[in-house]
């Protein structure tokens, strides 16, 4: 009979024994350090037909792990939650015939699983608060204190085991929440409310000097998105009233590494920042790369244009990479969960800014939302995630206050974005105002993903948020400095794309929005561009791409019936085309060429062309609708279904990261 990995006692399927284990059993089983791999090839190998019929074997296992938490001793309530933690996750993973029904027998059985699994969570969110309780010492034998000043020791504060305890609750937590998602149980979770615990478990986590925040965020966004469109979840009702700057700014910055982490995984596999000058560099390249201070490091892989596309598009398909983003993703849905629900998070997520040398961690979320916006299209994994980021700009810019932070001069932080495809906006080295590393942001969302199936949701956020922050711009006199002339020439390459794929896109949903919003985006910036655009050129060069595409926005207008909507200012744009197409239809830059349109255009120079756009400024009478960057106020109802999709997504990526 081959032992088990786990206690070295014999498998639980051999052992046809079904009476009680003595506690004196237990207490020696929960002293031994769990093989955890070995532990979960035996549940993963065992049938859920199989597993049920040792349903007395893991009810006792379940019971007395419990046991082992609320009455420590030695190091067994670490050796239960690591056993908690891997049986947990192998037995909630397995398709049962009737879920709810058949994991209740599993654990207690029906008529005890009340009284169970209510001690069960009741030890968890305690264990989760302060680790150990106050009637128990806070390590055995001090092993959390090795290596601690004499001040130190006794702390509970500065105890490494109680810490462990923390982070292995919040593990089996996490495996729990994303294993039961679908099911009855988690019904607990909600009852018993966690918030206060997970709360004080990050506190004391911030002062660490390594913090593992990440897992109990996580975990908060999971339980606050449970059924939250079904019922009132009250950890959506504790996200709202939460003040504690200090935990905030802990969670901020949590948020900000885990973006930056989640970003280096897109690096690792093509590096997109040009080599900037340095004193190594010049050295290597006159061959005296040896001489160079401190060595040159091993440089990143760059690929060309056709060979990164093909191994972005191989990452679902080949082992040797790893699905970006990376699982720690999942930390995107409590952020935007906290985004929506708190005006402190979101102004501390704005604001704040880290120690010199530190990324700040707003444009860590910026640059992360590039490289998901520029590889949307590789999974609907991804595309999720980039609504969900999406979501949050939009939350952040719809707030009259954060807007006018974004949008200041003293937002200028550096941002790194997405450069692995292309085309490539101006590359912006050093510090930019927030505002403009975000609109460059949608602007490489809408470049990049053009595509007969078009993702018409993902385009209406993105130009969407384009027209809020102009819109601010506008109204606030706010003029910033900008290639004004890659955002217009995008804004007019999409309206050449939708107008030749029409027959794919008109029964889309959303396209209707995504066409005004497009619309009035241009004609906002021919009507009111003196109030945000920098220089009289900047505001010259829109007019000149408007009547450049004068043919195309009139076969727009007409194929989608724009001229019969009230919600778009189409004509707007019409007439100052064909107002500058009959002015160069009578210019001929003096040799007497009466011809029309293109023809016209072509006899004169660029500088021309430009003369007789501000001389048309003098009989030009511009007519747009009032209210062109109006918008709808974000409703979270109306992303009930995204919303939901996301939930799932991200409860797979913490199933898979606490498998590995």
């Amino acid at each position: 009979m081959e032992p088990s990995p786990l206690t070295h006692q014999p498998r639980p399927e051999d052992d046809s024994d079904d009476t009680e284990r003595s506690e004196g059993f237990w207490k020696e089983f929960f002293l031994l350090r769990p093989d955890r791999p070995a532990l979960r090839k035996i549940l993963d190998e065992t049938r859920p037909n199989d597993l049920l019929q040792l349903q007395h074997q893991t009810q006792q296992l379940f019971v007395q792990a419990i046991a082992a938490l609320r009455h420590p001793y030695g190091v067994a309530d670490l050796h239960a939650l690591d056993t908690l933690s891997t049986f947990m996750l192998a037995v909630l993973a397995k398709k049962y015939t009737n879920p709810s029904s058949d994991i209740i027998e599993l654990l207690a059985g029906l008529d005890h699983i009340d009284n169970v699994f209510t001690e069960f969570v009741s030890a968890l969110e305690s264990i989760i608060r302060t680790g150990r309780s106050t009637t128990h010492e806070c390590c055995p034998g001090g092993i959390g204190h090795v290596g601690q000043e004499e001040p130190r020791v006794g702390n509970r504060a500065s105890c490494t085991y109680t810490a462990d305890l923390q982070q292995r609750a919040v593990e089996v937590a996490l495996a729990v929440t994303s294993g039961a998602y679908q099911t009855s149980l988690l019904t607990y979770f909600i009852q018993r409310d966690l918030f206060p615990a997970i709360i004080n478990c990050i506190q004391s986590q911030i002062s660490s000097p390594a913090p593992k925040i990440s897992s109990p965020f996580v975990l908060l966004g999971l339980l606050a998105n449970y059924n939250k469109f079904e019922f009132q979840n009250p950890y959506q009702m504790r996200l709202n009233d939460f003040v504690n700057e200090r935990v905030i700014r802990g969670i901020v910055k949590s948020v900000g590494q885990t973006c930056q982490r989640l970003r280096a995984q897109y690096l690792d596999v093509q590096e997109d920042l040009p080599e900037g000058w340095s004193l190594a560099g010049t050295l290597s390249k006159i061959g005296l790369g040896a001489i160079a201070p401190g060595g040159k490091p091993p440089p990143k892989p760059a690929y060309d244009a056709d060979t990164a596309k093909k191994m972005f598009a191989e990452f679902q398909l080949t082992p040797r990479f790893v699905r970006r983003p990376g699982r720690e993703a999942a930390v995107l849905l409590a952020t935007y969960d906290f985004t929506h629900a708190n005006k402190l998070f979101s102004l501390e997520l704005v604001t704040w800014t880290p120690g010199k040398g530190e990324e700040q961690p707003f444009a860590s979320f910026i640059s992360l939302t590039s490289y998901l916006l520029q590889h949307a299209h590789l999974s609907q994994r991804t595309t999720l995630y980039c609504h969900l980021n999406l979501m949050v700009f939009r939350l952040l810019v719809e707030d009259p206050i954060l807007c006018k932070r974004i949008c200041s001069e003293d937002s200028k932080v550096p941002v790194r974005l997405c450069r692995q495809r292309s085309p490539y906006l101006p590359l912006v080295r050093g510090e930019r105002v927030l505002a403009t590393a975000v609109m460059d942001t949608m602007l490489d969302a809408i470049n990049h993903n053009l595509r007969r199936r078009l993702d018409a949701g993902l385009y209406t956020v993105c130009v969407g948020i384009l027209l809020r922050v102009v819109g601010y711009m506008s109204r606030s006199r706010t003029r910033l400095q900008y290639h004004w002339a890659d955002f217009f020439r995008s804004l007019l390459s999409l309206v050449r794309f939708l107008t030749t794929y029409a027959a794919d896109l008109k029964a889309l949903p959303h396209i209707d929005t995504l066409l005004d919003h497009v619309v009035n985006l241009i004609a906002l910036g021919l009507s009111a561009g003196e109030t945000f655009l920098p220089t009289p050129a900047a505001y010259d060069d829109l007019f000149y791409k408007v009547v450049e595409s004068g043919e195309v926005l009139i076969k727009f207008r007409d194929t989608y019936g724009l001229a019969n909507r009230a919600s778009n200012s189409i004509d707007t744009l019409v007439n100052v085309s064909m107002h500058y197409k009959e002015m160069l239809a009578g210019s001929d830059g003096g040799k007497g060429n009466a011809g029309a349109g293109q023809g016209a255009r072509s006899q004169l120079t660029s500088m021309q062309v430009a003369e007789v756009i501000k001389q048309g400024y003098e009989t030009l009478s511009i007519q747009a609708k009032e209210g062109l960057d109006d918008w709808e106020k974000y409703r979270e109802a109306d992303e009930r279904t995204l919303l939901k999709k996301m939930a799932r997504a991200a409860v797979g990526d913490v199933r898979e990261m606490l498998a590995h």
